[in-house]
């Protein structure tokens, strides 16, 4: 990929393009497809990218530094190969092999982030008399996504069974994702304190919260209170790696 295709490509995605820019690219998107495949490969990327870095400043600095060098070495290798003619395929697959290279640098010397750890399953809450629509409600809720009607609902099931630790768990889980960080560590540090069945999963979450607020010590001396034979222990044991 060479460097006019690059920016060409960037100012697309970022609609930075005149209407007359604009109509001439697609009617090569549409004729070229040679060219529409460099550019599903720097799209596929580019959103590779947007997806794993949270900040989006330390993103685009990122990429720029990697268009910068990327540049220099594609413009070093035909400097040096002047006899040899390349194909826009291998363009496209050497700019592919920068950025994943790239990445994989980027996130040695990255946080990780909340959204790479917390992989809970879809919820199945138990029927309870009275309260089956509430519950159901909750559930619904919270496997789809839909967490501040999840939080309504969990809130309003705790006031008649404030001491259902699978109520509990899974608000604080809910409140982690609305970032409601207070709310989330009082319900979690609760059963982390406790002795109920959800004692060593709350403790991993409670980690979790403190990695998403960015509080990565206190990340790491909460995962290292995991017992051995827990079955978090050894995702405790990968995220403090990746911590200290």
């Amino acid at each position: 990929m060479d460097e006019q295709d690059y920016t060409l490509f960037e100012d697309y995605l970022l609609k930075a393009l005149s209407e007359t820019e604009k109509e001439a690219f697609e009617t090569r998107l549409s004729t070229d497809p040679a060219f529409k495949q460099r550019f599903n490969t720097y799209k596929e990327l580019s959103a590779f990218l947007e997806h794993t870095f949270e900040n989006e400043a330390a993103s685009t600095d990122f990429k720029n530094n990697l268009k910068a060098i990327s540049s220099k070495h594609f413009k070093k290798q035909q400097a040096t190969k002047k006899g040899i003619q390349f194909k826009p395929w291998q363009y496209a697959m050497a700019a592919s092999i920068a950025l994943l290279i790239g990445i994989t640098l980027f996130n040695k010397l990255s946080h990780p982030v909340y959204a790479d750890y917390a992989n809970y399953d879809s919820i199945s809450l138990t029927v309870r008399g009275n309260e089956d629509g509430l519950l159901k409600t909750a559930e619904n809720a919270f496997n789809k996504k839909d967490f501040a009607k999840a939080e309504v609902a969990f809130k309003e099931l705790l006031l008649t069974d404030e001491k259902n630790s699978e109520l509990q768990f899974y608000r604080g889980v809910t409140n982690i994702e609305l970032n409601n960080f207070a709310m989330a560590d009082w319900l979690l540090k609760g059963l982390k304190d406790g002795h109920s069945v959800y004692k060593t999963k709350a403790t991993y979450y409670l980690a979790l919260s403190k990695l998403k607020q960015k509080q990565y010590d206190a990340a790491v001396e909460i995962l290292k209170t995991i017992p051995d034979e827990a079955e978090e222990h050894k995702l405790a044991q990968k995220l403090i790696k990746k911590l200290d």
